[in-house]
């Protein structure tokens, strides 16, 4: 993350190697996972970083990096709006990767073709 912040870009290498794997943790999973929590435990829920890279790290940095005990739930819209949607995915999918049962992704109505080719994902990319 921290290489990202400074502004530089993933080699493509490993952009496809995080991919791949989350792809392979996803189609393993059902479209819909129920998320367990005792009464006791959290979950931070998030939502809405239209590729806002450093609201992202802001968001990490006030509620803490994800961990089996600090887990998270997006809940979509991660890409478009912002300059930084390319740095968001690759760094929401290498926790999904890195965590695959405490880091949790729901696509939004920015993760479809539609609003990528409209607000900028695909031109980024």
């Amino acid at each position: 993350m921290t290489f990202q912040k400074d502004q530089k870009t993933l080699h493509t290498k490993y952009a496809c190697m995080i991919i791949l794997k989350a792809k392979e943790i996803f189609q393993k999973n059902k479209s819909l996972v129920d998320i367990q929590r005792e009464d006791e435990e959290s979950i931070t829920v998030c939502g809405d970083i239209h590729g806002q890279y450093y609201d992202l790290l802001n968001i990490f940095e006030l509620n803490g990096m994800p961990s089996k005990q600090n887990p998270y739930l997006f809940n979509g819209d991660f890409i478009d709006r912002g300059s930084f949607s390319a740095e968001v995915i690759l760094t929401l999918l290498a926790w999904k990767v890195l965590l695959p049962n405490h880091f949790f992704m729901s696509r939004g109505n920015h993760e479809t073709k539609n609003l990528n080719m409209l607000y900028g994902f695909k031109g980024e990319i």
